[in-house]
């Protein structure tokens, strides 16, 4: 896998798209418990270079019920986006992700893991490219029929501050969807 890891992290084949230099952010292990799959790096986890080092982070590990040690362990937790680089500043929020990543790296990534990871995936990008026609066609009922898509994936509504809206008017994710989150997270951690 680590051969895997820098060959993506010189990945440039989206460099023309982009309003930065590309900066790959991920963190991959062969035996990591739980892959997140999420959209794509914003602004200041670009800078970084530290997968969700920012606000959406911060909320992630709190539904998560982990602190950032164990969430950077890479032996419990692979970080992986849709696209793999900032893709700049859209009219309200990040672009999408760029659609070249997915396809070019995520099925090599999947073949390197010795034991499947239960697989989060964040947000409608990741949602509707692993769920296809499983999609519920919204998020919010895709999130409500998490229990469908375990063992193998759990997906989550997007973290981001913007989403907090979200949060409050569908109480039941923080009562009955985050406690299943944490309980499955606690049997790796």
């Amino acid at each position: 896998m680590q051969t895997l890891v820098e060959r993506i992290l010189r990945c440039d084949s989206c460099k023309g798209f982009l309003p930065d230099v590309p900066r790959p952010v991920v963190q991959l292990s062969a035996a990591s418990k739980v892959l997140i799959i999420g959209q794509a790096p914003g602004r200041r986890v670009h800078e970084s270079g530290i997968p969700w080092n920012d606000a959406s982070g911060k909320t992630l590990r709190k539904w998560l019920g982990v602190d950032e040690d164990t969430f950077y362990n890479p032996q419990l937790f692979s970080i992986m986006p849709m696209g793999f680089c900032y893709p700049g500043k859209g009219p309200s929020g990040d672009l999408p992700p760029r659609a070249e990543c997915a396809p070019l790296w995520h099925s090599e990534v999947f073949s390197h893991f010795g034991q499947e990871p239960l697989i989060l995936l964040i947000g409608q990008y990741a949602q509707r490219y692993y769920l296809k026609k499983e999609f519920k066609g919204n998020i919010t009922d895709t999130i409500k029929s998490y229990q469908e898509y375990l063992p193998s994936f759990f997906p989550l509504p997007h973290p981001s501050p913007r989403n907090q809206n979200w949060v409050k008017i569908n109480p039941w994710f923080l009562e009955e969807v985050v406690p299943v989150l944490r309980e499955k997270i606690q049997m790796f951690s």
